[in-house]
């Protein structure tokens, strides 16, 4: 009886050692090794054994795959391979976009970043004396400096994110207190964290105080008790109220706390080292004008509107840092060697007042019209058969739960194509060989040079030129 069409196909498909024996795999396993040449190729027989079950190869169909074994081989190597976090061009003129890893680095963080990591460095030596030192105070006389000119007794810790600053100061002051909230301020964050999450975590006992909309000093004041620890003041950083609302000041907070002899945190999540109304931004503190206002510790990121890498700061009276700094949690939440360079790199442009060389301060601060300029030089290398290219006015955004309602005027590039939905249009720029991530706005691909950094222009440009049927990532 005659074996069936399936089972002689199969029979057909190599071992596995007998194509590790080929030439060019052997050349394979010498380069990348064996665990990962064998892996690939055995994914590779298994996606063609697969194949046949299904009936979608036929005879002639093997003989043609067995013969590009070799390069199918390779090309599941590379895939496997690959990095899976890659860098891409953000077209979405999104500056702090959190999908695409927030703050880009100045080239000085990652610089002294790759300084202190490639060798051994001070992070715990004091040098002076040989003793062992504190990893902090390469960032503390820096924020020193910048923040002093708000109160002469800030101090700085650093952590790992704006959350885990919360936890800390939470858990160090008002653990199994009460801590009071505006209801109009208990945010979600992204990922469906939660304030109150996080305050149940810290211990603290959270007190909400007033209604979603309207919250007054004296809802403040009636709820103190006792078992009161610190009031807290959350920035509505992804969402703004509007209409028919209340909220007490930061004066009236402050005039309050120190009345009551209780501690004033502010949760700013952003916080700026510089004035954003020099990018037209009004009615958002920077951490200088809190800290001058008279909040007792400011926590905020330093991936966002500062311009470094991820982490939580906490800067505020030296007495209640010095109690954060002692925190057991504080150890869990440190951060490493590497963050600490960047940070610092970003710090020290700061006090030299060298903002351009941070890129998402020099991308908040470009002009409608440069953008423009760079918008209509791209259009011109752009045009072709099939693809229609128009200039439209628009608008960037912040992001990152930075000053949710800014908007920064910008000139945008409006690319769509004649045998591509903006859907699929959108798909193929993300599989370019370097990702481009752009909007899709009215039936259009929407390009805006804001977050491009000038120097990938020509990629953006070869990964515009190579959209079309069979284009990247198409069936």
């Amino acid at each position: 009886m005659a074996a069936p069409p399936q089972t002689q196909l199969l029979r057909k498909l190599p071992p596995v050692d007998e194509v590790l024996r080929i030439a060019s795999i052997m050349t394979l396993v010498t380069r990348e090794g064996r665990a990962a040449v064998t892996d690939a190729v055995r994914s590779v027989l298994a996606n063609l054994r697969e194949a046949i079950l299904a009936g979608q190869v036929e005879d002639s169909q093997v003989e043609l795959a067995l013969g590009g074994l070799e390069g199918a081989v390779l090309r599941q190597l590379s895939r496997s391979l690959q990095f899976s976090l890659r860098p891409v061009i953000n077209a979405t003129g999104v500056i702090l976009h959190t999908n695409l890893g927030r703050a880009p680095l100045a080239t000085a963080a990652l610089d002294h970043a790759r300084q202190s990591a490639q060798g051994y460095s001070n992070l715990e030596l004091n040098l002076e004396s040989g003793e062992r030192g504190q990893r902090d105070v390469h960032v503390t006389r820096l924020f020193q400096r910048l923040l002093s000119g708000a109160n002469s007794d800030v101090s700085t810790i650093v952590v790992n994110n704006n959350a885990a600053g919360v936890l800390l100061a939470l858990n160090t002051v008002a653990e199994h207190g009460e801590v009071i909230v505006s209801r109009g301020e208990l945010v979600e964050i992204g990922g469906s964290f939660r304030i109150p999450d996080v305050m149940a975590k810290s211990n603290g006992i959270l007190r909400e105080v007033g209604t979603t909309n309207r919250t007054r000093i004296s809802d403040y004041e009636a709820a103190i008790t006792d078992k009161t620890r610190a009031l807290l003041r959350v920035h509505r950083s992804n969402f703004e109220i509007s209409g028919f609302t209340e909220q007490p000041s930061i004066a009236e907070l402050v005039d309050l706390a120190k009345r009551r002899e209780i501690p004033l945190f502010e949760d700013q999540g952003s916080g700026a080292l510089f004035d954003l109304r020099t990018i037209g931004v009004s009615g958002e503190n920077c951490v200088a004008d809190s800290l001058r206002a008279g909040v007792d510790v400011v926590l905020y990121s330093g991936d966002k509107l500062l311009g470094g890498p991820q982490a939580g700061l906490l800067s505020g009276r030296a007495d209640l840092i010095a109690r954060m700094r002692s925190n057991s949690l504080f150890r869990a939440l440190r951060v490493d060697k590497l963050t600490y360079a960047a940070l610092e790199a970003t710090l020290l442009a700061y006090v030299k007042m060298d903002h351009e060389s941070i890129p998402a301060l020099r991308m908040m601060h470009l002009s409608k019209e440069d953008i423009a300029r760079r918008a209509e030089g791209l259009a011109t290398r752009l045009a072709r058969p099939g693809m229609e290219v128009v200039l439209l006015d628009g608008e960037s955004v912040i992001g990152g739960g930075a000053a949710p309602s800014a908007v920064l005027p910008t000139k945008l590039l409006g690319l769509s194509f004649s045998s591509l939905t903006a859907d699929e249009f959108a798909a193929q720029l993300r599989h370019s060989a370097i990702p481009v991530v752009a909007r899709v706005e009215d039936g259009r691909v929407v390009i805006d040079l804001r977050t491009v950094f000038p120097e990938q222009e020509v990629t953006l440009a070869d990964a515009l030129r190579a959209i079309g049927p069979g284009g990247p990532g198409s069936p």
